[in-house]
């Protein structure tokens, strides 16, 4: 048994927004048995180009029922029933939630007109509700509310159960079937082209442009788990609708995918991504003169405007490498704020310095000594490779940070043997370099020692 279902709501997600008409028509795949229809009082105000759009006014619904006082008649209605709609996730999702509220919990296969449209008709210009009533002479006198456009959508199904609908609407509906939970607008195709590889995944709307930048593990399972729900809220709505197809770049590695996400999110700038646009290293190692005339080392967080000597993801990795140049080159741990109190300098108990923080050695001896520790820092940035075994098992992944800079990634066949620097570059593509990456390499190796191998130059 259909269930077939058209709302007009105040707004296009169900969080915020609600139900002002809902049209119920029941069919047993060959007649209509049962049809409901009601005007529906909503919790929120109606937008004006809402009321221009369906003719339904505030006062319209003034007298209307509370969906409340009719929620358990709707659920009876849907439940056991295959929910059918044009862009079924669209009127499903608003139903689930308003029933939820209501102490319902509607769990019913989905069946979306939308995506049958495609299968049973493939190659039309669109596949919007009034496009297909032109396309098939589909009468709608009352376009935009719920009773004229569920009757479009009875009349719509007919003709494609008349047109061998049945078998992909048996595979739409069966258990488990990844059709009921893709946006309206995805081929399964897109879905079933996707390796099971790490990688970075593309979603395109209409007109190609990128919506969204992801990388993945395993490709495939990445991008099924976007829909495995279909959310209430705005944005996921909207994310949803305009999601056209999918493309994809296959990587060597996880870590390679980590990268290339972060590079095309900031190479492509997509709508849908957020965190990684905003990302950028907490802190920094800065120098600077104080009043008494003595360079100073300090990590801090970063600032505006000012280019650190070095930049850190994590606080405690700037005072890591403080330490070391502390000890290397006997600085004044007071006056490289590791020693924060107003005990004596423990460098002075340690005989490690000689007394800057009390002016006992002169600024123009010790400011010597931090230029040769900002030299050091400059000059023996580590140049390594990150070698890893391709999940595809074709040779290695290969990632170059030259003097502590990440200078990009490719791939190594079986036989490529690289001895220097300069030869490894060749078999490697350039890729601009973020604090992001490289504190994400630095974080690998730091885990995976192994697949650190320092490479000379030649």
């Amino acid at each position: 048994m259909y269930a077939i279902v058209d709302i007009e709501t105040t707004g296009g997600y169900p969080v915020d927004n609600d139900i002002t008409e809902l049209a119920i028509v029941l069919h047993d795949g060959q007649k209509v048995v049962q049809r409901y229809e009601s005007l529906l009082k909503p919790a929120v105000p109606i937008p004006y180009y809402i009321q221009v759009l369906t003719g339904i006014t505030p006062e319209l619904v003034e007298d209307a029922t509370n969906f409340n006082e009719v929620a358990a008649n709707i659920y009876e209605l849907l439940k056991d029933k295959v929910f059918v709609a044009h862009n079924v996730n669209f009127d499903y999702s608003f139903l689930k939630h308003r029933l939820s509220l209501s102490g319902y919990d509607l769990n019913s296969p989905k069946l979306c007109t939308v995506r049958l449209a495609r299968k049973v008709f493939p190659g039309l210009t669109s596949y919007s509700l009034g496009s297909l009533c032109r396309h098939f002479g589909i009468n709608n006198l009352n376009r935009h509310r719920a009773g004229g456009d569920a009757d479009a959508t009875v009349q719509l199904l007919e003709h494609m159960l008349r047109n061998n609908a049945v078998p992909h609407i048996t595979e739409f509906i069966k258990r488990g079937s990844r059709e009921q939970f893709l946006p309206p607008n995805l081929p399964k195709e897109e879905i079933d082209k996707l390796p099971y590889t790490p990688g970075v995944y593309y979603f395109h709307n209409q007109k190609g442009k990128v919506l969204y930048v992801g990388k993945a593990k395993n490709i495939k399972w990445r991008v099924k788990s976007h829909f495995t729900h279909n959310g209430a809220g705005k944005q996921r709505q909207n994310f949803l609708r305009n999601i056209y197809t999918i493309s994809y770049q296959a990587c060597g590695t996880e870590l390679m995918a980590y990268i290339l996400e972060n590079i095309e999110i900031r190479r492509l700038w997509p709508e849908f991504n957020s965190s990684l646009k905003r990302f950028d290293a907490v802190f920094g190692l800065y120098d600077y003169v104080d009043q008494n005339g003595y360079l100073r080392l300090v990590v801090d967080k970063k600032r505006k405007n000012v280019q650190p000597l070095y930049s850190f993801n994590l606080q405690v990795e700037g005072l890591r490498l403080m330490n070391k140049l502390v000890e290397k080159f006997q600085l004044c741990p007071k006056l490289c704020f590791i020693q924060t109190d107003n005990e004596t300098c423990t460098g002075i108990i340690s005989k490690t310095c000689n007394g800057a923080c009390e002016q006992l050695e002169p600024a123009t001896v010790y400011n010597k000594r931090v230029e040769d520790a900002i030299n050091f820092l400059q000059e023996n940035l580590p140049t390594f490779a990150v070698l890893d075994k391709r999940k595809d098992g074709s040779g290695h992944s290969c990632i170059l940070m030259e003097k502590g800079r990440f200078y990009g990634m490719g791939d190594l066949g079986e036989d490529v043997s690289v001895q220097t620097v300069d030869e490894l570059k060749m078999h490697l593509t350039r890729y601009p370099e973020t604090d992001y990456i490289r504190g994400l390499i630095y974080s690998y190796t730091e885990k995976n020692p192994d697949k650190k191998i320092i490479i000379p130059y030649g």
